[in-house]
C-alpha cells in the first residue's frame, strides 16, 4: 500500500528527535568531555566503551519486550509516548558539568550516560521496527527511509550549525553553562518531535495470531537469518567508521587545522551533501539493487578519505572538497541500511513463519551505540596514545594522531565493511519471491479469520 506523505513526514519527525541527540554525542561529546567536563582522553575513551558494553545488551531485550508488548496502540508506538520526557531529562543531565572531585565527575558521567543510552534504546529500538510494520511493501519502506534520514541530516544540520553558536552565547563565556542551557533546548524539541511521530503513524502489519513464538525461537531465527548477520557485523562496521570521524573533527580544525571557527561550516556543509546524496536512494537502488549501490559509495568513502589523509593545514580547498565526496556518498548508506534490515525481517517470516520485528531492528541500534562509542574510544585511544593534552599546543606526533584518525583509519574500516557486503545474499529478485509468499499467506490468513 501506498504511504501518505503526512504520515511519513510525521514518523520522521521522530528521527529528527534521535538523531539531533545522536549527533550531538557523536560531534561533541568527545570534546565535551575531554575539553568541558574535563576528563583524561584515555578515562574519556575507557568511559565509552565500558558503558556501552553493559548498553548493548538492552537492545535485544527491548527489541525482544516490544514484539511481546500488546496495547490499543500497537506493539512500538507505545514507547515513543512512554520514553520521551526520560530521554529528555537525562540528555540535560549528561551535558551538565557538576562541582565535584575528578572522581565524583568521572562517577557522574558513567551514570548518565548510562541512563541516557537506556532511555534512548528504550525508544529508539521501537521507533526503528516501526518501519517494518508500517508497510508491507518494500519500495514504500525504502521511501519512509529516505524521509527518516532526509530528517536525520536535518537534525545534523541544526546541531553541527547551531549547537556551538548556541553554547558561546547563552554560555557568555561559561562553556559548561551554555552546554547544559543549549541541550535543554534541544532536548525540549526533541520530546515533542517524538510526540508528533507517535500521534502520525499506524501499525498495519500483524503477525498471525495462530503462531506461538519465545524468545529462544526469535533468537535462533536472527542468528541463522544470514543476511541479518551479515547487515549486523556491517552495521557495527559501519558505524565505527562513522564514530571515529565524527570524534575527531572537532579535534582536527582546532589542532590540525588551527582554525576551530571552520568546524562548524565544514560539518553543514557535509551534512547539506549527505541530504543530497539521499535524495536518489530510492531511484539507484531499484536500478542497481540495494547491496549493489551500497558496495559502490563505500568505495567512493574509502577513496576521498585516503585522499584527504594528504591535506595540508592550509590544503582548505582539498579538505572541503573530499568531504563534499565523503558526505555525497555517505547520503545513500543508512537509508539502504535499514531498508535492508525490513528486509532481512520479511526474510525471517518468510522462511520461519514467524516476525520479530524489534528484535530484527534492535541489531541497529545496538550496532549504532556499539559501533559509534568503539568508533570515539578509538578515536581517543590513537590521540591519547600520540601525546593529546587537552587545550594546549599539540606536538607533531599528537598532531599525526589526529589526522590518522580523520581519515586513514576510517578508510580502512570503511573498506572493511565493504568487503563483507559482498557476502549479503538478498537481491531484488529474492525480494519478489518472499513479498509474493508472503502476500499470499496473508490473504490466507485473513480469509480464515473471516471464516471464523
Amino acid at each position: 500500500m501506498k504511504l501518505s506523505i503526512k504520515e511519513k513526514l510525521g514518523y520522521s519527525f521522530g528521527e529528527f528527535a534521535g538523531s539531533s541527540l545522536w549527533q550531538t554525542m557523536m560531534f561533541f561529546l568527545p570534546a565535551f568531555y575531554t575539553d568541558v567536563f574535563l576528563l583524561p582522553a584515555t578515562a574519556t575513551a575507557t568511559l565509552f566503551v565500558v558503558v556501552r558494553i553493559f548498553d548493548a545488551l538492552n537492545d535485544p531485550i527491548i527489541g525482544a519486550i516490544a514484539d511481546r508488548t500488546h496495547s490499543r496502540w500497537g506493539k512500538f508506538r507505545p514507547y515513543l509516548l512512554w520514553g520521551a520526557f526520560p530521554l529528555g531529562i537525562t540528555t540535560v543531565l549528561m551535558f551538565t558539568t557538576p562541582d565535584m572531585s575528578d572522581a565524583g565527575k568521572l562517577t557522574y558521567a558513567y551514570v548518565t550516560y548510562f541512563l541516557l543510552l537506556v532511555f534512548y534504546t528504550l525508544v529508539m529500538v521501537p521507533f526503528n521496527a516501526l518501519v517494518g510494520v508500517i508497510s508491507t511493501n518494500p519500495e514504500e519502506r525504502t521511501s519512509i527511509a529516505s524521509y527518516k534520514f532526509v530528517f536525520a541530516y536535518g537534525a545534523g544540520l541544526v546541531v553541527q550549525g547551531l549547537l556551538i553558536p548556541a553554547v558561546e552565547k547563552l554560555g557568555a563565556g561559561n562553556e559548561a553553562r551554555g552546554y547544559q542551557l543549549a541541550m535543554t533546548g534541544l532536548a525540549a524539541i526533541s520530546v515533542v518531535a517524538l510526540f508528533v511521530a507517535f500521534r502520525s503513524t499506524r501499525e498495519r502489519i500483524k503477525p498471525d495470531p495462530t503462531i506461538t513464538s519465545s524468545l529462544k525461537a526469535d533468537l535462533n531465527d536472527i542468528f541463522t537469518n544470514r543476511p541479518w548477520l551479515i547487515l549486523f557485523a556491517s552495521s557495527i562496521i559501519f558505524l565505527i567508521y562513522i564514530g571515529t570521524r565524527s570524534a575527531s573533527v572537532m579535534y582536527y580544525f582546532e589542532y590540525y587545522v588551527g582554525r576551530k571557527d571552520l568546524a562548524s561550516i565544514f560539518m553543514v556543509s557535509g551534512t547539506v551533501a549527505v541530504l543530497l546524496g539521499v535524495l536518489p536512494t530510492k531511484y539507484l537502488s531499484k536500478k542497481i539493487g540495494k547491496r549493489n549501490l551500497f558496495i559502490i559509495v563505500l568505495a567512493l568513502i574509502v577513496g576521498s578519505l585516503t585522499v584527504n589523509y594528504f591535506a595540508r593545514p592550509e590544503d582548505l580547498v582539498l579538505i572541503f572538497a573530499t568531504q563534499i565526496v565523503f558526505s555525497l556518498a555517505s547520503g545513500p548508506t543508512m537509508p539502504l541500511l535499514w531498508a535492508m534490515l525490513a528486509d532481512t525481517a520479511d526474510y525471517s517470516e518468510w522462511k520461519n513463519g514467524r516476525r520479530a520485528t524489534g528484535l530484527v531492528y534492535s541489531a541497529a541500534t545496538m550496532a549504532q551505540k556499539t559501533g559509534v562509542a568503539i568508533g570515539a574510544a578509538l578515536m581517543l585511544g590513537i590521540i591519547g596514545q600520540f601525546g593529546y593534552v587537552a587545550n594546549v599546543e599539540q606536538t607533531p606526533e599528537s598532531l599525526e594522531g589526529i589526522k590518522l584518525t580523520m581519515t586513514v583509519v576510517p578508510a580502512l574500516i570503511a573498506f572493511a565493511g565493504l568487503l563483507l557486503l559482498f557476502f549479503y545474499n538478498l537481491n531484488e529478485t529474492k525480494l519478489k519471491e518472499i513479498a509474493q509468499g508472503l502476500e499470499a499467506r496473508r490473504k490466507s490468513q485473513t480469509t480464515h479469520e473471516a471464516n471464523l
